[in-house]
């Protein structure tokens, strides 16, 4: 007897079988076709045979990583602007997560779509548990900077101060100010019978002002905004303030200041009170790919529809007048649960002005990426000829510790550079501003190359910078693809064509994370470099997948989603508990950012049950319970926070004594499984297998420091040993073994 479940899991998978689309520009209509992916029955845990609650809620799930960021800021250890970063952090991603899941589940209940999860709980349950979660960890960041952080900035003279702190010379300073930059770009909005309330756009700080008419006596409410395109906290004693241990360095919030002024802004009124208020809106992305005449026109829309979602959260300051609050519950048509009353300041983004502070005795030990031992230059060379390096083996890479400007970047501006080369195919889903990724592929094209790029439009909250390159690479001439119909494409892909003596040969890029230059210094990813004939012709064909017709492709060292990865991970799986069973070597190793899929998941309970050692390194979310007799007790859980984002996704199968690695761009999600085009890639250098072995190893090794998943479901950090030392710091390890390398290489 199989779950229930089991249905809603081959429905998912049905929703990812969507039309291929695309879409050269210029084009009045995206073409259209069907790929066939062949039905994947997964096996499942007996329902007879455990707890119905085996998986965790995937959304209390991410508020537990939010909740390991906010440690980060808690601890004495990490380095003081560190700690001030990470309080950024948790308010940013917090700030998302309403944004996407809490307003979704929200969406989903109003229109009666919403099921329960796969832990068992209710929709309504889900979103009691998480208000009850976010409020708790809302109150327990505002506590940690008031109580630790604002402190510990005082003692190195770094000062967030109040209005009434400052000294007469700082507030002339600030008068003139707000004359001069500040003031002619604020609007009041009055709210009267001939003024209805104003819309309030999400993350926007404002403040909720009370004025009084001296000649009527009457009072009256109005709205200020405080402006997003200037600098949260101004910094009273210049721009390079603190940036010298023991020079004072005072900043003070850009809404104080403008409080200060609000008679300015309302002449002949008196002001009565002003408090501040935040409001977090949906703004997750609904397009209708199927029913738009383009997908770039629908969603641009999509964009602009963004702006008016519905409130999902109100932050209001703790000392707001009751009837001022009254007005705005009523007015935003929010609950009382969803108000959360926090001490001023508001939205602890803005702390990343004081985080950016240059004072290196405050922050990491600064960090210079070493290019890749097998793509050192030669003695006269100033770099290294990537093409020539990737003949004579493939190179694994390792970001941050090997640069990515030296490999990856080089890779495609030798490519786009070098008259031999044919073609140039990538697909981009974020890259930066002033990419010189993007700037390859227009040199490329006007070099009069082949170049066709796959711009994913529909890359949350990067929508708008991609829809610009988008833009710019068909002005350049590269040919554009805008995505699929029913399906973002993930995958991290870089093929080059190059005509060589013996004939045309391609050179691929198979990453873990984003073709993003400034991301790059600072996401731990794996990327493959390689001049493999298999590798090749499978990316020419999942490129032809991606831009033309080709339902019938199969590929060799490749998994693809929808089609192969949920299934070839499970065969793989399998495998190791036949081997088990045979008395053969047998262990599954996984690294990713999330893990929620339920066929994933079950498939490991099986292979814990079997007796399969499984070790799980994920970054945010887990739904699977580890350590339940019976069940999971095969089964271990790390997490790895600190100074880099861990980023990779990784796959080892011990084979029977035959390891089998694959990395790539998957997560294991429904949407990744379901909805995206990813791409893992198996390696097949012996020296490169070892290196990823060893490296989980370390993530997992008791000695390191990291966070540990219980059976209850609760996080422990593990940073410790039983004497109070430090474990060891996996990515400091990392930066300091590269260092050693690149000494021996170089004494």
């Amino acid at each position: 007897m199989k779950r229930e479940y089991k249905g809603n899991l081959n429905m998912a998978a049905a929703n990812g079988r969507e039309r291929f689309v695309s879409g050269e520009v210029p084009a009045s209509r995206a073409t259209q076709d069907r790929i066939e992916i062949p039905e994947f029955e997964p096996t499942l845990i007996p329902a007879g045979d455990i707890s119905p609650d085996r998986f965790l809620d995937r959304e209390l799930s991410w508020l537990a990583f939010n909740a390991r960021v906010l440690e980060l800021a808690e601890d004495p250890d990490v380095q003081l602007l560190e700690r001030v970063n990470f309080l950024s952090i948790f308010a940013s991603n917090l700030d998302e997560f309403f944004m996407v899941r809490v307003a979704g589940l929200k969406r989903r209940i109003a229109t009666g779509l919403a099921v329960p999860s796969p832990a068992g709980l209710s929709p309504l349950e889900v979103l009691e548990q998480i208000s009850e979660a976010a409020h708790e960890l809302q109150a327990r960041h505002s506590h940690v900077f008031a109580n630790q952080i604002r402190p510990a900035l005082a003692y190195e003279h770094i000062h967030l101060v109040h209005w009434e702190e400052l000294d007469d010379p700082s507030k002339v300073q600030m008068a003139a100010m707000f004359a001069k930059k500040i003031f002619p770009i604020l609007t009041p909005l009055a709210v009267d019978p001939a003024h209805p309330f104003p819309y309030i756009s999400g993350l926007s700080l404002n403040l909720a002002v009370v004025v009084r008419n001296p000649v009527s006596d009457k009072e009256l409410f109005a709205r200020v905004k405080v402006p997003d395109l200037l600098p949260r906290l101004i910094a009273l004693d210049g721009a390079r303030a603190g940036t010298v241990p023991g020079r004072v360095a005072r900043f003070i919030p850009l809404e104080e200041v403008i409080a200060q002024f609000l008679d300015q802004l309302f002449p002949g009124m008196d002001i009565v009170e002003h408090h501040t208020f935040r409001v977090t809106r949906n703004e997750d992305l609904e397009v209708e790919e199927d029913d738009a005449e383009n997908l770039l026109q629908a969603l641009e829309k999509e964009l602009l529809r963004r702006k008016f979602g519905p409130p999902v959260r109100l932050e209001v300051a703790t000392d707001i007048n009751p009837s001022i609050l009254e007005l705005l519950v009523r007015e935003l048509d929010v609950e009382k649960s969803e108000v959360y009353k926090l001490p001023a300041p508001l939205d602890l983004r803005g702390l990343s002005v004081i985080g950016s502070i240059d004072r290196s005795d405050l922050r990491y030990s600064k960090h210079v990426a070493h290019t890749s031992r097998d793509l050192n230059p030669s003695e006269t060379s100033k770099a290294a000829n990537v093409f020539a390096a990737m003949r004579r083996r493939d190179i694994l890479l390792h970001h941050p510790y090997d640069a990515f400007s030296t490999s990856v970047q080089a890779f495609l501006e030798q490519a786009a550079a070098d008259p031999k080369v044919r073609a140039i195919k990538q697909t981009l889903y974020r890259t930066s501003g002033d990419s010189p990724i993007v700037d390859a592929l227009v040199d490329a094209a006007e070099a009069g190359k082949q170049v066709l790029a796959l711009v994913e439009i529909k890359a949350r909250f990067d929508e708008q910078a991609n829809i610009s390159w988008a833009r710019k690479l068909e002005q350049a001439g590269v040919h554009v693809v805008y995505g699929i119909v029913g399906l973002k494409t993930h995958c991290k892909l870089s093929l080059v064509v190059r005509q060589e003596q013996d004939g045309l040969r391609r050179y691929c890029h198979i990453g873990t994370g984003n073709y993003h230059p400034r991301t790059a210094r600072y996401y731990e990813d794996l990327g493959l470099l390689t001049a493999d004939n298999q590798v090749g012709e499978d990316l020419s064909k999942l490129f032809n997948q991606l831009s033309g017709y080709a339902p019938k492709t199969s590929f060799d060292r490749l998994l693809v989603a929808p089609r192969s990865v949920r299934s070839g991970l499970v065969e793989r799986i399998d495998a190791e508990i036949a081997n088990k069973k045979a008395g053969l070597p047998a262990q599954v190793r996984i690294k990713v950012n999330s893990i929620v899929d339920e066929t994933i998941i079950d498939s490991l309970y099986r292979a814990s049950q079997a007796g399969v050692e499984v070790g799980v390194i994920v970054r945010g979310i887990c739904s699977l319970r580890p350590g339940v007799p019976g069940l999971s007790e095969n089964i271990t859980v790390r997490s790895i926070l600190g100074r880099f984002l861990e980023h990779s996704r990784v796959f080892t199968f011990a084979n029977a004594g035959e390891p089998v690695v694959y990395i790539g761009s998957a997560d294991m999600m429904h949407r990744n499984l379901d909805r995206r085009v990813e791409a893992l890639v198996r390696l097949s250098n012996r020296e490169d297998i070892a290196e990823v072995d060893s490296l989980l190893t370390r993530y997992l090794d008791p000695a390191t420091s990291s966070w540990h998943l219980e059976s209850d479901g609760e996080w422990k950090r593990h940073h410790q040993d039983g004497e109070g030392e430090p474990l060891l710091d996996v990515q400091s390890w990392l930066l300091a073994s590269r260092s050693r390398s690149r000494s021996a290489q170089h004494p």
